[in-house]
C-alpha cells in the first residue's frame, strides 16, 4: 500500500516541480490508473488482513500470490525508488520558494537544466535529508513504526491539502456551493478514519514527522519574522535626497581619491547604512556606487543588459546606482571582470547622459532614422535624470554616432561651441573616474543585525537572540553570495531592535 501511494506522490511531484508530464497525462494516469489500483490494493489488503489477522505487520507482501510476487516487489521497489527521488526533488522546490518568500534561511541553489526552471539541486538540504533518513532508520526498531509514521505524514498531507482546495474552489474555478460541500465531505469520509488511526499510532512513531514538521515551522517561522522586520527597517530608514542635497558636493567629509561599491538589497533610494557610515566615518570615496545585486527567474541575462546604472543627486556629488541582474546559471565569481563591466557601463552611462544633456528638453532633435541599432529610448528620461540600460543593443554609443537637428533653433556655432564643451566635461568626468579607480576600489556591505528589545518576553529573546542569530551565522553571507575578495571588503554593522 505504501509503495502505490508513494508512486502518486512521487508522480505528482515530478508533475508539480519538474515539469515532466503535463496535465492531460496526469489527470488520464490518475483517473484510469492511480486511483483504480489504490482502491483493489487498499480493499484487497483489507479483506486479507480479515482472513488473516496474524499477517497484519505485513499484510503487503504475504497477500501477492506465489506466482507474481518476484514481480510485483520488483514493481514495488522501483516505484519506492521514483518516488524517494521524486520526492527529494519536491523538497528541493519547497526550499526554494521558501528562499523566495523570504521564510528560510540562505542555501546555495544549483540549476541544473536550461529548459526547466524547477529542476534544481540543493546540496545543504541533500546532506539534511541524508542525516534524517539514517536518523530514522537507525532510530526505529522495527518496520511497523516508520510505516506510522509515513501514514502520518501521508494522511496529514490528504488533509492539508482537501482545506486547501476549498478556497481553490471558491476563489480560483468560482465552483457552486453545493459542489464544494460535496467534496470536502467525500474526502473527509475518506480521510478522517485513516487520520483517526494515525493518531492511535502517534507514539509508536507518527510523531517523528510532526516534530520534524514543527521544526521547520519555528525555523521558517522566526526567520521570516526578522527577515521582514529588518526590511522594513531599511525601507523606513531610508535617507532623503534633502538630505543627501544639504550636506553639500563633499557631503560634509573629506572625498578621498577611490570609487566605493555600497551593496544594498534596495532598488531605489539610499540605503540607511549609507547615513550611518558617513556618520561616523570623516571620509567618503570620491566616487560612490550603490549596487543592488538581483537574481531574475531566467536561465541567463546577457552581459550587454546586466547593468541598470542611474546618477544620483548632481554630477558633481559622483553618486551612482546600479543595478547588477543575474540569471539562476549566472557565475557572479570574478570580481575584476564586475568591476571592468560596471566601470565601463558608467563610462557609457557618463557619455550618453552628455549627448542627451542638450535635447532633452526639446523635440527638435533626433538620431537618424537609419540608425535603429543605436536608438536611445525617452522613457529612460524621468526627473531630468538618466537611467540607462548598458546595453549594445538598445543604447550604444560609437564615435559615428551624431545627433541631427531636425530644426535647429541654434546657430552652427553655438552648437560646435556647446558640443566642445560637452566633449571637455565628458573627458574630464571619465579622466576623473580613471583616476578614481587606479586609487582603489572597496566594497562596503552593510550588516543590519536583529536584536529583541530588553522588555520582549522570554521566547522572542531566544527566538531572535539566539536562534535567528544562529541562523544568520551558519547561513551563506552576502560577501559569499558576491564574492567580495576579504582584501577590499568593509562590513558596516548596526542593530536594530525589534
Amino acid at each position: 500500500m505504501q509503495k502505490f501511494v508513494s508512486f502518486s506522490s512521487g508522480t505528482e511531484a515530478l508533475f508539480a516541480d519538474l515539469c515532466h508530464f503535463p496535465v492531460l497525462a496526469i489527470q488520464i494516469a490518475f483517473t484510469f490508473i492511480v486511483f483504480p489500483c489504490l482502491l483493489l490494493a487498499y480493499t484487497g489488503q483489507a479483506a486479507y488482513i480479515i482472513s488473516n489477522k496474524q499477517h497484519v505487520n505485513d499484510a503487503f507482501y504475504r497477500s501477492i500470490p506465489d506466482a507474481i510476487y518476484w514481480p510485483a516487489f520488483v514493481i514495488a521497489t522501483a516505484a519506492a525508488i521514483i518516488a524517494s527521488q521524486a520526492t527529494i526533488s519536491a523538497t528541493y522546490s519547497i526550499i526554494k520558494q521558501a528562499l523566495a518568500l523570504g521564510c528560510f534561511p540562505r542555501v546555495k541553489v544549483v540549476h541544473t537544466s536550461k529548459k526547466f526552471l524547477g529542476q534544481i539541486y540543493i546540496p545543504d538540504i541533500n546532506w539534511l535529508l541524508l542525516i534524517l533518513c539514517i536518523a530514522v532508520t537507525a532510530g526505529f526498531k522495527n518496520q511497523s513504526q516508520i510505516g506510522n509514521a509515513y501514514g502520518t505524514a501521508v494522511v496529514i498531507v490528504m488533509l492539508v491539502t482537501t482545506f486547501l482546495m476549498v478556497p481553490i474552489m471558491l476563489l480560483v474555478w468560482k465552483s457552486h456551493w453545493i459542489l464544494v460541500v460535496t467534496f470536502i465531505v467525500l474526502s473527509l469520509m475518506v480521510e478522517l478514519p485513516y487520520f483517526w488511526a494515525c493518531i492511535l499510532k502517534i507514539d509508536q512513531g507518527g510523531w517523528v514527522p510532526l516534530v520534524i514538521a514543527i521544526a521547520f515551522f519555528i525555523i521558517m517561522y522566526v526567520w521570516h519574522y526578522c527577515t521582514v522586520k529588518r526590511y522594513e527597517f531599511e525601507m523606513h530608514s531610508k535617507v532623503s535626497m534633502a538630505w543627501i542635497l544639504g550636506l553639500g558636493p563633499s557631503l560634509g567629509l573629506v572625498r578621498v581619491p577611490g570609487i566605493g561599491f555600497v551593496y544594498t538589497e534596495l532598488a531605489s533610494g539610499v540605503p540607511h547604512i549609507f547615513s550611518h557610515f558617513i556618520t561616523n566615518l570623516p571620509a567618503i570615496h570620491s566616487v560612490v556606487v550603490f549596487v543592488c545585486v538581483k537574481y531574475l527567474p531566467v536561465y541567463t541575462v546577457p552581459v550587454e543588459e546586466r547593468f541598470l546604472v542611474r546618477r544620483i543627486g548632481p554630477k558633481n556629488f559622483h553618486i551612482f546606482r546600479c543595478i547588477a541582474r543575474y540569471g539562476y546559471k549566472d557565475l557572479h565569481k570574478k570580481d575584476d571582470d564586475f568591476e571592468k563591466m560596471l566601470f565601463d557601463c558608467l563610462t557609457l552611462f557618463i557619455r550618453l547622459e552628455s549627448m542627451m544633456d542638450g535635447y532633452s528638453d526639446s523635440d527638435e532633435f533626433s538620431l537618424p532614422e537609419q540608425r535603429t541599432e543605436g536608438s536611445i529610448n525617452t522613457a529612460f528620461l524621468a526627473d531630468k535624470t538618466v537611467n540607462t540600460m548598458c546595453s549594445n543593443g538598445d543604447l550604444s554609443y560609437s564615435s559615428q554616432d551624431s545627433i541631427v537637428p531636425v530644426q535647429s533653433p541654434l546657430g552652427v556655432n553655438n552648437l560646435l561651441t556647446y558640443s566642445s564643451q560637452t566633449n571637455r566635461t565628458v573627458s574630464n568626468e571619465v579622466e576623473f573616474l580613471n583616476r578614481c579607480r587606479d586609487a582603489g576600489v572597496v566594497h562596503i556591505l552593510g550588516n543590519t543585525i536583529v536584536r529583541a528589545r530588553r522588555d520582549s518576553g522570554i521566547i522572542k529573546k531566544i527566538s531572535v537572540d539566539y536562534l535567528y542569530a544562529f541562523m544568520r551565522r551558519i547561513c551563506r553571507e552576502n560577501s559569499v553570495m558576491f564574492n567580495i575578495p576579504h582584501e577590499s571588503l568593509l562590513n558596516v554593522g548596526q542593530i536594530y531592535y525589534i
